[in-house]
C-alpha cells in the first residue's frame, strides 16, 4: 500500500482545523495539525510533509513569517505551501504569491474546494520535480548562466535563490531572449494546470524577479514588459554587471 501523503495543517481555529483534517484524511491524505507556528517549526523540521497549509493569523507568528522560516529548513523551498486566512483582500494575494506560495484559499471556503487545490498543487509539483519537458533553447543571455542538471540560473556569476515558479518562468525567458511571452503562456508552461491560478500570480512573480535581479545589478533592466502581451527578456544586455 502506498504512502498517504503527509499534509501539515497550521491552524489555530479548533474547528476549522478539525474540519481540513476530516476531509484530507477521506480523501486519501494524512493531515497533521498544528495550532501555533511553533508546533509547526517542530513537525516540520522532523519530517517535512507533502503539502503545507498555513493560516495567516496564527497566535504566536505571521503566517507569511512562518512561511520564510520554513522555507530556510532543510527542504523546506521544496514543499509546496498553501495560504489560507479570513482576509480577502488582493493584497494580502499577492504578498502571498510574492513570497513564492503555491496558492491562497480565503475563509469562509468550500471544504472540497480546498481537497481540489491541494491535489493540483500536488500534482503541479510532481511534474516540476520530474523535470522540464525537453526543448531546442537557444542560448542564455550573456549575463545568465542556465544549470539545468542542478536548476540554478547565475546572474552576472551570482546563483539567484529562486521559488520553483520563478525559475521555471526565467527559465524560459532566459533561453530566448526578446521573445514575449504572454501571462497565459507563462502559466501554462511553468505551472501546468492554471485553471485554478490567480489572475495576477504571474505578474507577482516577475516582481520578485525583478526584486532579485536588482540586488545583483540595480542599473539592469533584465525584465522588459510588453504592454498588452507579457514579458521579455531583454536582449540588449552588458555582457558585465556595470560597476
Amino acid at each position: 500500500m502506498l504512502n498517504k501523503p503527509r499534509i501539515l495543517v497550521v491552524e489555530d481555529e479548533s474547528g476549522i482545523a478539525d474540519t481540513i483534517q476530516y476531509v484530507l484524511a477521506t480523501d486519501g491524505f494524512a493531515p497533521v495539525c498544528c495550532h501555533t507556528a511553533e508546533q509547526a517549526l517542530r513537525e516540520f523540521a522532523a519530517q517535512p510533509p507533502a503539502l503545507a497549509i498555513l493560516d495567516v493569523g496564527l497566535p504566536d507568528l505571521n503566517g507569511f513569517e512562518l512561511f520564510k522560516q520554513l522555507q530556510l529548513l532543510p527542504g523546506g523551498r521544496e514543499v509546496p505551501m498553501l495560504f489560507l486566512t479570513a482576509r480577502s483582500d488582493e493584497i494580502d494575494r499577492v504578498v502571498g504569491l510574492e513570497l513564492g506560495a503555491d496558492d491562497y484559499i480565503a475563509k469562509p471556503f468550500s471544504p472540497r474546494e480546498l481537497v481540489a487545490r491541494v491535489r493540483t498543487i500536488l500534482r503541479r509539483s510532481t511534474r516540476t520535480a520530474a523535470g522540464p519537458t525537453a526543448t531546442v533553447a537557444e542560448a542564455p543571455a550573456a549575463p545568465f548562466t542556465l544549470d539545468e542538471e542542478r536548476r540554478q540560473i547565475r546572474f552576472y556569476g551570482r546563483v539567484l535563490e529562486l521559488s520553483r515558479y520563478e525559475y521555471g518562468i526565467l527559465r524560459l525567458l532566459v533561453q530566448k531572449p526578446g521573445r514575449v511571452f504572454t501571462r497565459e503562456e507563462l502559466l501554462a508552461k511553468v505551472w501546468d494546470d492554471d485553471s485554478d491560478s490567480f489572475d495576477r500570480t504571474v505578474d507577482a512573480h516577475i516582481k520578485t524577479l525583478r526584486g532579485k535581479l536588482k540586488a545583483i545589478a540595480p542599473d539592469v533592466e533584465a525584465i522588459r514588459t510588453s504592454r498588452g502581451a507579457g514579458y521579455a527578456l531583454n536582449e540588449d544586455l552588458p555582457p558585465k554587471e556595470r560597476p
